[in-house]
């Protein structure tokens, strides 16, 4: 037989309530809510996790291309020429007059060296939009899954694309590429474009 000592102010017909302990049915209640909410905390955080995953990588995405695109536009600011072309056989051929300024390269020159050159082109072989200059072994991917050959064109000042090497061109670059389905996040497409001139015509 258990003894307990009763608090003062208890009075009797309490005394069964803070002694006795909880029922078959008040555990089983007390069970189900608290399943209920950690699994909803547990869905919470889940879903967290995956939208900060896929939020990451778009932001990584346009990020990257951001940079690029703005370090290829000032490279075209200051150069002294820019030509529009294309890479075959691991060498640029710049377009001819007479023919549409647009194609899967574009050569710069910052001086009147000619030995001296950034070129910008697109490898169709793997999709990949790759930078390189006159240091032998400097090729670099920038960019995956493109989806774009013709990423370079020449225009004049409102935006049709010229025929010839006219001075005062502007560059149009636009690049489009595939992000494949990965861990809990869609495919995606994303497209950037610019325009640029250079600062000194001649």
């Amino acid at each position: 037989m258990k003894s307990y000592v009763v608090p003062r102010g208890v009075k009797p017909r309490c005394l069964r309530a803070l002694i006795s302990g909880f029922t078959i049915t008040e555990l089983l209640v007390a069970t189900a809510i608290l399943s209920v909410v950690l699994g909803g905390v547990l869905f919470a955080h889940i879903f967290g996790l995956s939208m900060f995953q896929l939020t990451r990588t778009k932001l990584n995405a346009l990020d990257d291309t951001r940079k690029v695109m703005g370090r290829m536009t000032q490279e075209i600011r200051a150069c002294r020429a820019a030509s529009v072309g294309n890479v075959k056989a691991g060498k640029f051929e710049a377009l001819l007059d007479g023919e549409k300024q647009q194609g899967t390269a574009l050569l710069i020159r910052s001086s009147t060296n000619t030995s001296k050159f950034i070129i910008y082109f697109v490898n169709p072989s793997d999709q990949t939009f790759r930078r390189t200059t006159s240091t032998p072994g400097s090729a670099v991917i920038i960019a995956e899954s493109i989806t774009n050959s013709l990423v370079f064109s020449a225009r004049n000042h409102s935006g049709a694309i010229l025929t010839n090497n006219q001075n005062n061109r502007v560059i149009h670059a636009n690049l489009e590429f595939f992000a494949p389905r990965s861990h809990l996040q869609p495919p995606d497409y994303y497209k950037m474009e610019t325009s640029v001139t250079r600062r000194a015509l001649e």
